[in-house]
């Protein structure tokens, strides 16, 4: 058998000599939050506009919240869903369910009734924690349709917090519900955690469904060991001093929320600031008043946050890393920002079924962007991880040959919740297979091309949609591009762009479409371009292409 190329790690070379050193994670994030409790008891843990919670307080509040949970009858090991924003109930919700034992599901906030009805009954949930809201509004009747469902919290965001923001906390408190108990309540009842319910790490943590950008969402089980190897690699790859405010810019529901914000900041003892949902005014007075010196989004928002009026450098100046995941980053954006603002923003890439990051771009490098195609690198593997670019029958490629991204270490899950094919047919020999378009150069920098399934085939030739994407993101005009392939009857498929303009741009699709003719080869450039006010995107911030394909 022919040795791996990339088992060799070109990578290791462009790593700190901090990032190569081997880490020993906590067995589960509540392991690293007590021992964050006991070094520094009174040190904010939670900041939620006006609202603090100590790390002590937020210890005995989700103590008390899993006390109920077990008095209620959850079992080790039964599943609790949470559907929340980004809010201290939800970080009370999460670690007082597994202080119970218990396996967490998030669930998406925009997620309608027959989503989240799939997700209670293909998981089996026994618990729902949710906005009380919701609860009214739909999920009392979802919640009653699902077999397995027999405890209910509802909390109301306005808790926990007076400022009231009305630009995100726009909704009236509502009375209690008959048939749910209240969240904040419960935590406030002063009860014990159950006793002989510590986790490890080999037990599922997360139940965490797929976006469904690409088809029916699939549940990836995340063990504490996934969460816990890639939150500590995250502390200690970082410059981020223990003690300081993490901004929660991703939505705590997805993977890069959970892992790369809630569990790098708890088990840094740091601060996490939490804002509800994404408001790029709401956001910016959070950076201004807490100065945080980490965040993490996609690169839709910060292309929110660069175009809100009244922003300045001084909005982003605290900061000592600002990393983006979920969406492709544009090289034209990370030089606009930079110009604009003084931050570099550093690319990553991961997936929910490793548990976030797989590759990111080391603290003391910049991205390479490669010559040939213009795509920014998404930085490279950590130490434990092995990266390879395989071919449609799993043989290798040469490096800078463009293959199917694979990954296997540490942070790769086990596989798919109640799917055994779909786990073997993703998951051979423990290796992911990611269904991602890439290729790696020499010195070990990833590239990403695009999803294998967003391939368009103009004439025979193959266009990936980032390239042209990539390429309309450097028109001035343009905030946000998404391209997908449609149906032709000369071409067989042809080469159609949405685009999304910045505030006071004007600019027509003609002009576009012969910006890309004169950049790209003449079967890539977009023979159709639709300007839209908005283009569609999941919570996390990732452009929906599969909606954008669909007949309008």
């Amino acid at each position: 058998m022919t040795e791996s190329i990339y088992a060799a790690k070109p990578w290791l070379p462009l790593l700190s000599e901090a990032q190569r050193a081997p880490v020993h994670p906590a067995e589960t994030l509540v392991h690293a939050f007590r021992d964050s409790v006991g070094r520094t008891p009174d040190h904010p843990a939670l900041a939620y506009f006006d609202g603090r919670l100590t790390y002590r307080e937020t210890d005995e509040l989700s103590d008390s919240v899993a006390g109920h949970l077990a008095a209620r009858g959850l079992e080790r090991g039964d599943r609790v869903a949470i559907m929340l924003q980004n809010s201290p109930q939800f970080v009370l919700a999460l670690l007082g369910a597994w202080k119970a034992g218990a396996t967490v599901v998030p669930l998406n906030p925009m997620y309608k009734s027959a989503e989240v009805g799939h997700v209670l009954k293909d998981a089996r949930v026994t618990a729902l924690v949710c906005a009380d809201r919701a609860w009214e509004a739909y999920l009392r009747d979802t919640a009653a349709a699902a077999p397995g469902v027999r405890i209910a919290l509802t909390a109301c965001e306005l808790d926990l917090q007076t400022k009231n923001d009305e630009r995100v906390l726009n909704f009236e408190r509502l009375p209690a519900a008959a048939d749910a108990d209240d969240l904040v309540a419960v935590a406030r009842q002063g009860l014990a955690a159950p006793a002989g319910r510590d986790l490890t790490a080999a037990d599922t943590a997360l139940i965490s469904y797929t976006s469904g950008t690409s088809g029916t969402p699939k549940g990836a089980m995340n063990s504490h060991g996934n969460i816990m190897v890639n939150a500590e690699r995250q502390r200690t790859g970082h410059p981020v001093p223990e003690g300081a405010a993490y901004f929660a810019l991703a939505p705590l529901f997805h993977i890069t929320g959970m892992v790369c914000q809630l569990a790098a900041c708890l088990t840094n003892a740091g601060t996490l600031v939490l804002a509800y949902r994404f408001h790029p005014g709401v956001v910016l007075d959070a950076f201004a008043e807490h100065r945080p010196a980490y965040t993490v989004g996609p690169s839709t928002a910060f292309m929110a946050l660069a175009a809100t009026p009244g922003v300045t450098p001084g909005h982003f100046a605290s900061f000592q890393v600002i990393s983006s995941g979920g969406a492709p980053l544009p090289p034209a954006l990370v030089e606009k920002f930079r110009s604009g603002f003084g931050p570099y923003i550093r690319n990553g890439y991961g997936l929910t079924e490793c548990t976030a990051p797989c590759a990111s771009v080391p603290p003391e490098r910049e991205a390479p962007v490669d010559p040939v195609s213009g795509t920014l690198s998404v930085g490279v593997p950590g130490p434990d991880t092995v990266v390879r670019i395989i071919d449609e029958n799993g043989a290798e490629v040469p490096f800078g040959e463009q293959g199917e991204i694979a990954v296997r270490g540490p942070q790769v899950v086990s596989g798919y919740w109640g799917l055994p094919e779909a786990t073997a047919a993703a998951f051979p020999e423990g290796e992911l297979r990611t269904g991602d378009i890439g290729f790696m150069d020499r010195e070990g920098w990833l590239y990403v091309v695009d999803r294998k399934k967003d391939m368009i085939n103009a004439s025979g030739f193959k266009v990936w949609p980032r390239e042209v994407e990539d390429v309309l993101y450097t028109h001035p005009a343009v905030r946000e591009a998404a391209v997908v392939g449609v149906p032709d009857t000369y071409r067989g498929e042809t080469v159609r762009a949405y685009v999304s303009l910045r505030p006071g741009a004007s600019v027509g699709p003609d002009e576009l479409g012969a910006y890309c003719k004169e950049r790209l080869a003449a079967y890539k450039y977009p023979r159709e371009v639709e300007i839209l006010a908005e283009l569609p995107k999941t919570a996390s911030g990732k452009i929906l292409r599969r909606e954008l394909r669909s007949p309008r």
